[in-house]
């Protein structure tokens, strides 16, 4: 405990970048994933009030669930895109500057989010749903690269790891501002989407005071000088002669190495085995179905019989649990490992599945056995939080040098952005084809 409480002092700028970048990078991409949520019947009628309101007959019900499935889904053709920018982007102009510029795109987002309703224009939540796809897509990516570089090697597992731990504050804070009681009523719906400029405007005020990552400037620029006044500012005063001599020698194999584009990162033979550990870890966590329990949460607690007023507390406790088990694996990952963490957590995930299956196909014949569906899914959200969460950023950050860390954060985000699309846009169609699920004239009521 003293050891933890003498890094919080010398180590002070370090985090405060560190929540700096977290406000910004990833938990925008939270917030996203579990806000959309909680507007969904308000979206819907406004959809079919502005047809109505344009042509004079109501819209299809399936035709609804189509628009509102793009809706959702539309931020993951965003990401996908911000995410093929962003390699190049942030190689030529340096990560910080397109941060900055990711907020604004962020900010513009939020103004077509909060006029949308007063212009009676759905097709501005689609702009907007779009726009923060970008925004997020860019962030998503730059986040855990500038993270890692500004580390030093000792709390490299935590700081990584806090990149999940911003990334389930965002999904917790936009479960509580989206209550009913806040922003989640019917008449203030569009504020709710545009709540998340609020925290692009703070990254884009206080990032400007913080340094570019010491491998940045003696790497890329070779001003000495500049890296260690930035190491100065974040890491204290102190002997960081060794951490400085790790970046010099990653300067010095960068010289015999040129900067891969994603073609030639994938016939790298030599990067083989890097792309297969992180193609792997990442398509893992994506068809782990976390993310389906946070678009459709709704959809999902509506079959274990809860009653509808209840399902926003239950889906913030899904939200909280996921929080504070993140927050347990960034003080973990350095003590056990990423692979412990990765394996453990993803035995026990499916363990739980297992018996998820089974509760879900009994539950019509117990009329207990739904809440024991929902204790497993908080068992699944806390056993994913404490494990792949975490564990899966550091790898991915870790596994590869500097020069090709661009690339290979391109390929995962491809890998992200599609996964959340297709999640986005088939989910609800599962769903309303499946016979023990709601149908959607039940989910659209106006």
């Amino acid at each position: 405990m003293a050891t933890f409480f003498s890094d919080l002092v010398q180590f002070r700028g370090l985090f405060q970048m560190i929540l700096v970048l977290g406000i910004g990078g990833s938990f925008p991409y939270g917030f996203h994933i579990s806000v959309i949520n909680y507007p969904s019947v308000h979206i819907r009628k406004f959809i079919n009030e502005t047809w109505i309101e344009r042509h004079g007959s109501p819209l299809h019900p399936e035709t609804i669930m189509l628009l509102w499935s793009f809706i959702v889904s539309v931020y993951g053709i965003g990401g996908f895109l911000g995410s093929l920018c962003c390699g190049y982007l942030t190689t030529k102009y340096r990560k910080k500057k397109c941060q900055m510029c990711t907020n604004l795109i962020m900010l513009v987002a939020a103004l077509f989010m909060a006029f949308s309703k007063t212009a009676k224009s759905f097709e501005m939540i689609l702009v907007g749903r779009f726009l923060y796809g970008i925004g997020t897509g860019f962030s998503l990516n730059i986040h855990p690269q500038y993270v890692g570089e500004i580390s030093p090697k000792k709390l490299r597992g935590f700081t990584n790891a806090t990149v999940s731990v911003f990334l389930t504050l965002g999904k917790l804070t936009g479960q509580v501002i989206g209550l009913r009681e806040i922003l989640g009523s019917e008449a203030l719906w569009p504020w709710l989407l545009a709540s998340s400029g609020l925290s692009a405007l703070v990254q884009l005020v206080t990032l400007p005071f913080f340094p570019d990552s010491p491998s940045y400037l003696l790497i890329q620029k070779g001003d000495e000088e500049a890296c260690r006044k930035a190491i100065r500012k974040l890491w204290g005063d102190g002997d960081h002669q060794a951490e400085i001599d790790d970046i010099m020698k990653e300067k010095v194999a960068m010289t015999s190495t040129k900067t891969l584009r994603v073609l030639e990162v994938i016939k790298e033979r030599s990067l083989r085995w890097q792309l297969y550990i992180l193609m792997t870890v990442m398509t893992t966590l994506q068809l782990c179905g976390i993310n389906a329990i946070y678009f459709y949460s709704f959809e999902v607690f509506h079959t274990a019989k809860f009653e509808e007023y209840l399902i926003p507390y239950v889906s913030l406790g899904v939200g909280l649990c996921e929080c504070l088990s993140s927050i347990l694996c960034s003080t973990l990952i350095d003590r056990f490992g990423r692979k412990v963490l990765l394996w453990g957590g993803y035995t026990l995930m499916c363990s739980v599945l297992a018996l998820l299956t089974m509760t879900l196909s009994l539950q019509h014949q117990f009329f207990w056995m739904h809440y024991f569906s929902v204790i497993l899914i908080f068992l699944f959200v806390i056993f994913y939080g404490i494990g792949p969460s975490g564990a899966t950023i550091s790898i991915m950050v870790e596994i590869f040098s500097q020069s090709f860390r661009p690339s290979a954060f391109l390929i995962v985000g491809c890998i992200n952005w599609m996964g959340l699309f297709v999640l986005g846009m088939i989910f609800p169609l599962i769903v309303v084809s499946d016979s023990n699920w709601i149908p959607p004239s039940r989910l659209i009521r106006f």
